[in-house]
């Protein structure tokens, strides 16, 4: 009977434990998943989807989008389709912000690309799902300097530190001025 108890009593906590949830501040916001469908996200931004990576023109940049304070994670994955074994010359492997351009010829790659490619908006009024609001001000850097004009035609160049911030107009945002990117990045 004691066992049985013991038991019980496992089960119940470990029932408390998994039920709860994680709170508000450490929370990513909803809807910045990944697509579903790689190379569809790839076609919606003129991408190509190759069989393999191409190394005539390789470089990376770094990526961080900062939504109301909050860190949004540049997912794993966009433009690999491992499904179809296929690979867009713009992608990412992991969750770190770090962009790979991989491509067999110099074509001037954008964030646009970057956010079609994660099935996001990028706009000067919406960068995902958040839309900006009349209080609210959407700033781009670029190595830390303000990047003027449409987000989405910056184009992306080696070793940039590229950085979206979303927030209150009263608010000056600190970018970061750049990424120390792994040994051999």
């Amino acid at each position: 009977m004691a066992a049985a108890a013991v038991v019980a009593t496992a089960v119940l906590v470990a029932g408390c434990v998994s039920s709860k949830q994680p709170s508000a501040e450490t929370k990513q916001p909803a809807n910045w998943d990944a697509p579903t469908d790689p190379s569809a996200a790839a076609q919606n931004a003129s991408l190509p989807m190759l069989g393999q990576e191409m190394l005539a023109v390789h470089y990376h940049a770094h990526l961080d989008v900062i939504v109301d304070g909050q860190p949004i994670t540049v997912p794993a994955g966009l433009g690999i389709d491992n499904t179809r074994r296929a690979i867009s010359p713009l992608h990412t492997h992991d969750t770190t912000g770090i962009v790979h351009i991989e491509s067999g010829q110099e074509i001037p790659f954008t964030l646009g690309q970057l956010f079609t490619e994660w099935g996001q908006a990028l706009t000067s009024q919406q960068v995902g799902p958040k839309t900006i609001s009349a209080s609210e001000a959407l700033h781009v850097y670029r190595n830390g300097k303000p990047v003027p004009g449409d987000p989405a035609t910056l184009k992306f160049q080696a070793r940039d530190e590229i950085a979206i911030w979303v927030g209150p107009s009263s608010a000056t945002p600190d970018p970061p001025t750049s990424y120390q990117f792994p040994a051999g990045l």
